[in-house]
Protein backbone atom coordinates (compact mmCIF):
# COMPACT_ATOMS: atom_id res chain seq x y z
CA UNK A 1 0.00 0.00 0.00
CA UNK A 2 2.86 2.37 0.87
CA UNK A 3 6.40 2.44 -0.53
CA UNK A 4 9.01 0.84 1.72
CA UNK A 5 10.59 4.14 2.82
CA UNK A 6 7.15 5.56 3.71
CA UNK A 7 6.30 2.44 5.74
CA UNK A 8 9.59 2.81 7.59
CA UNK A 9 8.80 6.42 8.41
CA UNK A 10 5.32 5.46 9.64
CA UNK A 11 6.74 2.66 11.80
CA UNK A 12 9.30 5.05 13.28
CA UNK A 13 6.61 7.67 13.99
CA UNK A 14 4.35 5.08 15.65
CA UNK A 15 7.26 3.81 17.75
CA UNK A 16 8.00 7.35 18.97
CA UNK A 17 4.30 7.87 19.74
CA UNK A 18 4.16 4.61 21.72
CA UNK A 19 7.23 5.61 23.73
CA UNK A 20 5.74 9.03 24.44
CA UNK A 21 2.46 7.46 25.64
CA UNK A 22 4.33 5.00 27.83
CA UNK A 23 6.43 7.83 29.31
CA UNK A 24 3.49 10.09 30.16
CA UNK A 25 0.46 7.82 30.52
CA UNK A 26 1.47 4.54 32.16
CA UNK A 27 2.45 3.69 35.75
CA UNK A 28 5.78 2.32 34.50
CA UNK A 29 6.56 5.60 32.80
CA UNK A 30 5.57 7.49 35.92
CA UNK A 31 7.94 5.36 38.00
CA UNK A 32 10.79 6.08 35.61
CA UNK A 33 10.04 9.82 35.67
CA UNK A 34 9.86 9.83 39.46
CA UNK A 35 13.17 8.00 39.75
CA UNK A 36 14.79 10.32 37.21
CA UNK A 37 13.51 13.39 39.05
CA UNK A 38 14.86 12.03 42.35
CA UNK A 39 18.28 11.32 40.81
CA UNK A 40 18.51 14.75 39.20
CA UNK A 41 17.02 16.63 42.15
CA UNK A 42 14.19 18.03 40.04
CA UNK A 43 10.40 17.89 40.32
CA UNK A 44 8.11 15.32 38.80
CA UNK A 45 4.37 14.92 38.29
CA UNK A 46 4.77 11.17 38.61
CA UNK A 47 3.16 10.88 42.03
CA UNK A 48 -0.20 12.36 41.01
CA UNK A 49 -0.11 10.21 37.88
CA UNK A 50 0.53 7.10 39.93
CA UNK A 51 -2.34 8.05 42.18
CA UNK A 52 -4.53 8.34 39.08
CA UNK A 53 -3.73 4.80 38.01
CA UNK A 54 -4.01 3.51 41.57
CA UNK A 55 -7.73 4.18 41.66
CA UNK A 56 -8.66 7.86 41.73
CA UNK A 57 -10.13 7.51 38.28
CA UNK A 58 -10.94 3.85 38.62
CA UNK A 59 -13.37 2.07 40.88
CA UNK A 60 -12.06 3.49 44.15
CA UNK A 61 -14.60 6.22 44.76
CA UNK A 62 -17.61 4.40 43.38
CA UNK A 63 -17.39 1.01 45.06
CA UNK A 64 -20.66 -0.06 46.74
CA UNK A 65 -18.86 -0.06 50.09
CA UNK A 66 -18.27 3.66 49.77
CA UNK A 67 -21.91 4.53 50.37
CA UNK A 68 -23.31 5.82 53.68
CA UNK A 69 -25.78 3.63 55.52
CA UNK A 70 -27.86 6.47 56.96
CA UNK A 71 -27.08 9.97 55.64
CA UNK A 72 -28.91 12.88 57.31
CA UNK A 73 -32.39 13.72 56.00
CA UNK A 74 -31.33 17.29 55.20
CA UNK A 75 -28.64 18.96 53.08
CA UNK A 76 -25.08 18.29 54.19
CA UNK A 77 -23.00 21.07 55.66
CA UNK A 78 -19.49 21.37 54.19
CA UNK A 79 -18.00 19.78 57.31
CA UNK A 80 -20.51 16.91 57.29
CA UNK A 81 -19.81 16.21 53.62
CA UNK A 82 -16.08 16.17 54.31
CA UNK A 83 -16.58 13.88 57.31
CA UNK A 84 -18.68 11.42 55.28
CA UNK A 85 -16.11 11.45 52.48
CA UNK A 86 -13.28 10.83 54.94
CA UNK A 87 -15.12 7.98 56.68
CA UNK A 88 -15.97 6.23 53.41
CA UNK A 89 -12.49 6.67 51.95
CA UNK A 90 -11.00 5.12 55.10
CA UNK A 91 -13.33 2.14 54.74
CA UNK A 92 -11.96 1.53 51.26
CA UNK A 93 -8.31 1.45 52.36
CA UNK A 94 -6.17 -1.51 53.33
CA UNK A 95 -5.25 -1.83 57.03
CA UNK A 96 -1.71 -0.66 56.31
CA UNK A 97 -2.91 2.43 54.47
CA UNK A 98 -5.21 3.34 57.39
CA UNK A 99 -2.32 3.36 59.87
CA UNK A 100 -1.50 7.13 59.70
CA UNK A 101 -5.16 8.07 60.24
CA UNK A 102 -5.51 5.64 63.13
CA UNK A 103 -2.31 6.91 64.76
CA UNK A 104 -3.46 10.50 64.43
CA UNK A 105 -6.87 9.64 65.86
CA UNK A 106 -5.25 7.93 68.85
CA UNK A 107 -3.14 11.05 69.52
CA UNK A 108 -6.31 13.15 69.53
CA UNK A 109 -8.22 10.77 71.80
CA UNK A 110 -10.55 9.44 69.11
CA UNK A 111 -11.09 5.65 69.11
CA UNK A 112 -9.63 4.37 65.86
CA UNK A 113 -12.29 1.70 65.38
CA UNK A 114 -15.03 4.32 65.46
CA UNK A 115 -13.72 5.82 62.20
CA UNK A 116 -14.82 2.69 60.34
CA UNK A 117 -18.09 2.13 62.20
CA UNK A 118 -21.10 2.50 59.91
CA UNK A 119 -23.06 4.50 62.47
CA UNK A 120 -20.34 6.36 64.42
CA UNK A 121 -17.86 6.75 61.58
CA UNK A 122 -18.99 10.12 60.14
CA UNK A 123 -19.20 11.68 63.62
CA UNK A 124 -15.72 10.39 64.49
CA UNK A 125 -14.33 11.72 61.21
CA UNK A 126 -15.97 15.07 61.89
CA UNK A 127 -14.32 15.21 65.31
CA UNK A 128 -11.00 14.42 63.67
CA UNK A 129 -11.40 17.32 61.26
CA UNK A 130 -12.48 19.68 64.02
CA UNK A 131 -9.42 18.75 66.09
CA UNK A 132 -7.11 19.45 63.16
CA UNK A 133 -8.78 22.67 62.00
CA UNK A 134 -6.52 25.04 63.93
CA UNK A 135 -3.29 23.52 62.59
CA UNK A 136 -4.67 22.77 59.12
CA UNK A 137 -7.38 25.34 58.29
CA UNK A 138 -7.48 24.41 54.59
CA UNK A 139 -9.52 21.25 54.04
CA UNK A 140 -7.12 19.76 51.48
CA UNK A 141 -4.15 20.18 53.83
CA UNK A 142 -6.31 18.69 56.60
CA UNK A 143 -7.10 15.67 54.43
CA UNK A 144 -3.38 15.27 53.77
CA UNK A 145 -2.80 15.24 57.54
CA UNK A 146 -5.55 12.65 58.06
CA UNK A 147 -4.24 10.19 55.47
CA UNK A 148 -0.48 10.88 55.58
CA UNK A 149 0.00 12.00 59.17
CA UNK A 150 0.46 15.41 60.78
CA UNK A 151 4.26 15.62 60.47
CA UNK A 152 4.50 14.88 56.71
CA UNK A 153 1.51 17.16 56.12
CA UNK A 154 3.10 20.06 58.01
CA UNK A 155 6.25 19.65 55.96
CA UNK A 156 4.28 19.59 52.69
CA UNK A 157 2.23 22.64 53.72
CA UNK A 158 5.36 24.61 54.64
CA UNK A 159 7.01 23.75 51.33
CA UNK A 160 3.94 24.79 49.33
CA UNK A 161 3.69 28.02 51.33
CA UNK A 162 7.35 28.78 50.66
CA UNK A 163 6.68 28.44 46.94
CA UNK A 164 3.69 30.76 47.20
CA UNK A 165 1.09 28.30 45.96
CA UNK A 166 -2.32 27.30 47.25
CA UNK A 167 -2.22 24.14 49.43
CA UNK A 168 -4.22 21.90 47.12
CA UNK A 169 -3.80 18.14 46.96
CA UNK A 170 -1.75 18.15 43.78
CA UNK A 171 0.85 20.54 45.17
CA UNK A 172 0.87 18.91 48.58
CA UNK A 173 1.35 15.43 47.11
CA UNK A 174 4.46 16.60 45.29
CA UNK A 175 6.01 17.65 48.59
CA UNK A 176 5.29 14.45 50.50
CA UNK A 177 8.20 12.05 50.97
CA UNK A 178 8.24 8.90 48.81
CA UNK A 179 5.89 6.16 49.95
CA UNK A 180 2.77 8.29 50.49
CA UNK A 181 1.03 7.50 47.21
CA UNK A 182 -1.82 5.69 49.01
CA UNK A 183 -2.38 8.76 51.17
CA UNK A 184 -2.70 10.95 48.08
CA UNK A 185 -5.20 8.55 46.53
CA UNK A 186 -7.28 8.35 49.70
CA UNK A 187 -7.32 12.12 50.19
CA UNK A 188 -8.45 12.59 46.58
CA UNK A 189 -11.19 10.01 47.05
CA UNK A 190 -12.39 11.68 50.24
CA UNK A 191 -12.45 15.07 48.54
CA UNK A 192 -14.38 13.75 45.52
CA UNK A 193 -16.91 12.03 47.79
CA UNK A 194 -17.30 15.16 49.92
CA UNK A 195 -17.93 17.23 46.80
CA UNK A 196 -20.57 14.75 45.61
CA UNK A 197 -22.33 14.83 49.00
CA UNK A 198 -22.48 18.62 48.79
CA UNK A 199 -24.25 18.80 45.41
CA UNK A 200 -27.69 20.32 45.05
CA UNK A 201 -30.42 18.98 42.72
CA UNK A 202 -30.93 20.31 39.14
CA UNK A 203 -34.75 20.48 39.21
CA UNK A 204 -37.34 20.92 42.00
CA UNK A 205 -36.67 18.62 44.95
CA UNK A 206 -40.07 16.90 44.77
CA UNK A 207 -39.48 15.62 41.19
CA UNK A 208 -39.66 11.79 41.17
CA UNK A 209 -37.24 9.48 39.34
CA UNK A 210 -38.85 7.53 36.49
CA UNK A 211 -35.74 5.53 35.57
CA UNK A 212 -32.99 5.04 38.19
CA UNK A 213 -29.30 4.40 37.74
CA UNK A 214 -28.35 0.83 36.79
CA UNK A 215 -28.91 -1.81 34.16
CA UNK A 216 -32.27 -1.71 32.42
CA UNK A 217 -34.04 -2.79 29.25
CA UNK A 218 -33.44 0.21 27.00
CA UNK A 219 -36.82 1.60 25.85
CA UNK A 220 -35.51 2.59 22.39
CA UNK A 221 -32.72 0.12 21.59
CA UNK A 222 -34.49 -2.89 23.12
CA UNK A 223 -31.31 -4.23 24.74
CA UNK A 224 -30.05 -4.42 28.32
CA UNK A 225 -27.78 -1.44 28.91
CA UNK A 226 -26.38 0.49 31.84
CA UNK A 227 -28.39 3.63 32.52
CA UNK A 228 -25.63 5.96 33.63
CA UNK A 229 -27.84 8.55 35.33
CA UNK A 230 -31.38 9.15 36.55
CA UNK A 231 -34.36 10.35 34.53
CA UNK A 232 -36.39 13.19 36.04
CA UNK A 233 -39.81 13.75 34.39
CA UNK A 234 -40.28 17.49 33.97
CA UNK A 235 -42.22 19.53 31.44
CA UNK A 236 -40.49 21.02 28.43
CA UNK A 237 -39.10 24.40 29.45
CA UNK A 238 -38.51 23.54 33.12
CA UNK A 239 -35.56 25.45 34.55
CA UNK A 240 -32.42 23.32 34.99
CA UNK A 241 -29.92 24.70 37.49
CA UNK A 242 -26.26 23.95 38.24
CA UNK A 243 -25.89 21.63 41.23
CA UNK A 244 -22.62 23.31 42.23
CA UNK A 245 -20.14 25.91 41.09
CA UNK A 246 -18.18 24.77 38.07
CA UNK A 247 -16.99 25.28 34.49
CA UNK A 248 -18.97 24.34 31.39
CA UNK A 249 -16.94 21.68 29.61
CA UNK A 250 -19.51 20.87 26.93
CA UNK A 251 -22.56 22.67 25.55
CA UNK A 252 -23.60 20.99 22.33
CA UNK A 253 -26.12 18.68 20.68
CA UNK A 254 -26.02 15.13 19.35
CA UNK A 255 -28.47 12.47 18.28
CA UNK A 256 -28.36 10.54 21.56
CA UNK A 257 -28.15 13.14 24.33
CA UNK A 258 -29.91 15.92 22.50
CA UNK A 259 -28.87 19.33 23.76
CA UNK A 260 -26.41 18.42 26.49
CA UNK A 261 -24.36 20.24 29.09
CA UNK A 262 -21.40 18.91 31.07
CA UNK A 263 -20.15 20.83 34.10
CA UNK A 264 -16.76 20.26 35.72
CA UNK A 265 -16.91 20.98 39.45
CA UNK A 266 -13.26 20.17 40.10
CA UNK A 267 -11.91 17.50 42.45
CA UNK A 268 -12.77 14.82 39.89
CA UNK A 269 -16.52 15.55 39.93
CA UNK A 270 -18.58 16.28 36.80
CA UNK A 271 -22.32 16.41 36.12
CA UNK A 272 -24.23 16.06 32.84
CA UNK A 273 -27.67 17.37 31.84
CA UNK A 274 -29.22 15.82 28.71
CA UNK A 275 -32.27 16.20 26.40
CA UNK A 276 -32.66 19.94 27.01
CA UNK A 277 -34.70 22.20 24.74
CA UNK A 278 -32.40 25.18 25.23
CA UNK A 279 -28.91 25.75 26.60
CA UNK A 280 -28.27 28.99 28.46
CA UNK A 281 -24.48 28.74 28.94
CA UNK A 282 -21.48 28.24 26.66
CA UNK A 283 -18.28 26.15 26.85
CA UNK A 284 -15.65 27.61 29.17
CA UNK A 285 -18.15 29.68 31.13
CA UNK A 286 -18.00 29.66 34.93
CA UNK A 287 -21.36 29.04 36.59
CA UNK A 288 -22.51 29.45 40.18
CA UNK A 289 -24.42 26.95 42.28
CA UNK A 290 -28.12 27.29 41.48
CA UNK A 291 -27.53 29.28 38.29
CA UNK A 292 -29.94 28.70 35.38
CA UNK A 293 -28.02 26.67 32.80
CA UNK A 294 -30.71 25.15 30.55
CA UNK A 295 -34.40 24.57 29.91
CA UNK A 296 -35.44 20.91 29.91
CA UNK A 297 -36.85 19.28 26.82
CA UNK A 298 -37.26 16.14 24.75
CA UNK A 299 -34.31 16.30 22.33
CA UNK A 300 -32.10 13.42 21.26
CA UNK A 301 -32.95 9.77 21.90
CA UNK A 302 -35.92 10.24 24.20
CA UNK A 303 -39.45 8.89 24.49
CA UNK A 304 -40.86 11.77 26.51
CA UNK A 305 -39.99 15.10 28.13
CA UNK A 306 -37.47 14.62 30.92
CA UNK A 307 -34.01 15.54 32.17
CA UNK A 308 -31.31 12.88 32.25
CA UNK A 309 -29.02 13.88 35.12
CA UNK A 310 -25.67 12.15 35.46
CA UNK A 311 -22.95 12.30 38.12
CA UNK A 312 -19.40 11.11 37.50
CA UNK A 313 -16.55 10.72 39.97
CA UNK A 314 -13.18 10.62 38.22
CA UNK A 315 -14.82 9.90 34.85
CA UNK A 316 -16.86 6.98 36.20
CA UNK A 317 -20.66 7.29 36.40
CA UNK A 318 -22.16 6.71 39.85
CA UNK A 319 -25.70 6.73 41.18
CA UNK A 320 -26.50 10.32 42.18
CA UNK A 321 -29.23 9.10 44.54
CA UNK A 322 -26.55 7.53 46.75
CA UNK A 323 -25.36 11.02 47.60
CA UNK A 324 -28.74 12.60 48.20
CA UNK A 325 -29.36 13.80 51.79
CA UNK A 326 -33.06 12.93 51.63
CA UNK A 327 -34.99 10.12 49.95
CA UNK A 328 -36.08 10.78 46.36
CA UNK A 329 -39.24 8.98 45.15
CA UNK A 330 -38.62 6.42 42.42
CA UNK A 331 -41.45 5.53 40.03
CA UNK A 332 -41.26 2.24 38.14
CA UNK A 333 -41.28 3.66 34.64
CA UNK A 334 -38.39 2.76 32.36
CA UNK A 335 -40.00 4.23 29.26
CA UNK A 336 -37.69 7.23 29.06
Amino acid sequence: MFPRHVRGLLDFTLAILCLWCAWHHTPAGALVRRTSAWALGSRSTARPLLAYYDGVSGSGVSAPALVPVAPPLRPFTDLEALAYGTHLALKGLSPAARAPAFALAAELGIPSASLLDEVRGPAAARKLHESLASDFPHEESRLTAVFAGAVPARYAVSRVAAEGGAPNLERLSRQLPPGYEDATVAAAQALALATAFGLAWPVPEHTPVTSPFGYRHHPVLGTRKLHTGVDLPVRVGTEVRAVAEGTVRRASEDGVNGRVLILDHGRGVTTAYCHNSELRVRPGQRVARGELIALSGNTGRSTGPHLHYQLELSAQPVDPLRFRPRPTPVVNDAAR
